[in-house]
């Protein structure tokens, strides 16, 4: 190979130089070699691969096959792929790691030499007579020499360590590292953003096959009006001794989950009464399904539209007068900026769902129903999996909402979702004050109707009607009512997050009462989470001939 030639054996200093030209011809030639051998690698593999197995479309046949025939089979087929692209990922990192270690063997030989270059020249005879004997005086011309030939030698060590700099300048890799940190992180938050643009847009979409669904019912009503008359109201419907829930939603498929679901695991299911309140648009389509799939186990059904509650109009109902004079907007609160949680909870407050009637009527149950003493509210987007009559029995203490805490840490504190910048909110409320969830909330109405909690709503919805104090939704404003009026409940009551929340466990999940699919991932949309999905479709109703004739998919 070459190298510098040492002085102390006739050589110069531009015999230094160039070895170096030769070592990085030398590098030049060795890339071209590995690049070569590369190429005829990979010809080989991909010439190999397309001789041994069979066209794209027999492939596709072969697996199809191998699924129907032996699943374990597909699944040693996987465990043998995965190895063997792992095997070829392992040889390419070792092929690099041998080029890097002849590279740095390399270096270090010439690094050694030159070293010896450097300490073998004031050996040499004729410079240590004339300049480094402590009697003699110094020969002008041989320290001229002398300086030349260090000079040379110095230029090559140089040239040699700006070549190997790359591979021992942290600094430089620390800074190449941070670049691409921060600009993967730009990324991260314009994906976040986008993400949260398109979750909203899927959540807040409808499904043809509900369409297909509502249509159908509607259609089967027109085509059968004897059928489907309307009957007198069951005196179960206003008996205080049986166990009522609440349910207010205008999607037919969750609300026969919901009601499904309760009572395939309750123990006396004949004493379980069900409120169904959707809108006029839907109430026809809801009242033909409960009357074609009647609950089984003697429960018992009402379903009626907002508009049978004569009482919810806009003189009485701060937030309908709102809505008609229409000055719901977008609050501006401070430090927003490009936090992706946050632009969460801003998208989401422009849900249209937030604003429906529909969805604030969970604050005019005493009125509604004021006959009843107890009454369980569940949203359309849970499912029940124990019996639930236990919580009937629970010491509710005189509070009036029996729910499940969700705070932990700093999260889901009063700060997150009320503007404490406002004195009315900062002098009322203690901002580290842990939030509950709604989706199943049993309320006491007696205790509801003596501490006037709907006139404390209203009280604070009319103050928030240019939204300084809360974002749209329901959540804020029951915070506020219910300050100081509820009771924590077990958390194995209700599990939350299956509709955003990917790693809650399996034990934790099948330990609950109630699970919640709260998020966008709602389990009869397409982003719904696959590992979830089962426990949700479980209790869809597959016999019921519209469901089937509506391709649900599920």
């Amino acid at each position: 190979m070459a190298v510098p030639v040492r002085g102390g054996r006739g050589g110069s200093a531009f015999g230094g130089a160039n070895g170096l030209r030769g070592f990085f011809s030398y590098r030049i030639f060795i890339s071209a070699m590995f690049s070569i051998l590369f190429l005829a690698t990979v010809s080989v593999l991909f010439s190999s691969h397309h001789d041994s197995t069979p066209s794209e479309k027999g492939y596709v046949h072969h697996t199809i096959l191998a699924l129907n025939s032996d699943p374990l089979k597909t699944r040693l087929d996987l465990i043998y792929k995965q190895a063997n692209d792992h095997v070829t990922l392992v040889n390419a990192y070792a092929a690099y790691a041998r080029k890097l270690k002849l590279e740095i063997s390399r270096q270090l030989r010439m690094f050694d030499d030159l070293a010896k270059n450097f300490s073998d020249l004031p050996m040499k005879p004729t410079y240590r007579a004339s300049l480094f004997e402590p009697e003699g005086a110094v020969d002008e011309d041989v320290l001229r020499q002398f300086e030349k030939e260090v000079k040379d030698r110095v230029k090559v060590a140089r040239l040699m360590i700006v070549e190997a700099k790359e591979n021992y300048d942290n600094q430089m890799k620390i800074q190449k590292l941070k670049d691409t940190i921060f600009a993967v992180h730009d990324l991260l938050i314009k994906a976040k953003k986008n993400g949260v643009i398109a979750s909203s847009i899927a959540a807040k979409s409808i499904p043809k096959s509900l369409h297909c669904l509502a249509m159908r019912l509607v259609e089967e009503r027109i085509a059968h009006p004897e059928k489907y008359r309307d009957e007198e109201p069951e005196p179960e419907l206003e008996d205080p001794s049986l166990y009522h829930y609440a349910i207010a939603s205008d999607n037919v498929i969750a609300v026969s989950v919901v009601v499904n679901s309760v009572m395939k695991n309750a123990e006396e299911p004949w004493k379980h009464v069900f409120h169904i309140v959707t809108n006029k648009m839907l109430v026809a389509a809801m009242k033909v399904w409960f009357r074609m799939r009647p609950v089984q186990g003697g429960a018992h059904v009402e379903v009626k539209a907002v508009e049978d509650f004569s009482f919810l109009n806009s003189s009485y109902v701060p937030l309908l007068r709102q809505m008609e004079s229409a000055k719901l907007q977008k609050p501006n609160f401070p430090n927003e900026g490009d936090d992706p949680n946050k632009e969460t909870s801003s998208v989401k407050s422009r849900n249209p769902s937030q604003l429906s009637m529909l969805n604030h009527l969970r604050f005019y149950l005493p009125e509604m129903y004021p006959k009843l003493h107890k009454i369980l509210y569940l949203d359309d987007d849970v499912v029940v999996q124990k019996d639930l009559t236990g919580l009937w029995n629970i010491d509710m203490a005189g509070k009036v909402n029996g729910a499940v805490e969700t705070c932990f840490g700093s999260f889901h504190r009063y700060s997150q979702y009320l503007n404490f910048s406002h004195p009315l909110i900062k002098e009322r409320f203690n901002p580290k004050a842990c939030a509950w969830a709604y989706g199943m909330n049993l309320f006491d109405l007696d205790a509801w109707r003596g501490d006037k909690c709907t006139e404390e709503y209203h009280y604070w919805q009319n103050l928030n009607e240019d939204q300084t104090l809360w974002k749209s939704g329901t959540l804020p404003p029951g915070l506020i009512t219910f300050y100081s009026s509820t009771k924590s409940l077990d958390k194995s009551w209700h599990v939350l997050g299956l509709g955003y929340n990917p790693s809650i466990s399996m034990d934790e999940i099948n330990h609950a009462a109630v699970i919640h699919y709260s998020g966008n991932m709602k389990p009869w949309l397409d982003v719904a989470l696959n590992q979830y999905k089962n426990l949700w479709t479980k209790y869809v109703d597959n016999d019921m001939e519209f469901v089937q004739m509506c391709n649900f998919g599920l």
